[in-house]
């Protein structure tokens, strides 16, 4: 049975690889660090770094989510985005008219990847993020 995450084993900085691959369109990369620090309530979530795709110059791009100690992810704004699945595995949000499905997998921790799939009306793409240990807080 894999180990189960916790909200501990994400606190540090971590290097962010991303991909994302819309179904029509120019594909992106993104390069970064994410940060989780530890509050009274869990844990904030801060990546920053470099969105590349082709044809236009390199920008800055920057998100941030709040955790819970028992992995539910929130937007800044406090709307809940998804519940991270402790072993790995499927996870999913409803942003009307959209789905975006998830997968964590840590199977190679301290690094883990999360795949989302992003279908609808307004959204068709995939997005690909490897995350990589690089220091613990």
């Amino acid at each position: 049975m894999p180990t189960e995450r916790v909200l501990a084993d994400f606190i540090g900085q971590w290097a962010i690889a991303r991909t994302i691959l819309p179904k029509s369109g120019a594909a992106a990369r993104f390069d970064g660090r994410a940060r989780w620090t530890a509050t009274a309530s869990g844990a904030d979530y801060a990546e920053t770094g470099t969105l590349r795709m082709d044809g236009t110059a390199p920008m800055q791009a920057e998100r941030a989510y709040r955790w819970t100690t028992n992995l539910s992810v929130f937007f800044d704004d406090g709307r809940f985005f998804h519940e991270v699945p402790a072993a790995g595995g499927r996870t999913q949000h409803f942003c009307d008219p959209d789905t975006y499905t998830g997968t964590y997998d840590f199977a190679a921790w301290p690094a883990f990847s999360v795949m989302w799939q992003v279908r609808g009306p307004r959204k068709d793409y995939e997005m690909s993020s490897l995350f990589t240990r690089l220091e613990p807080f």
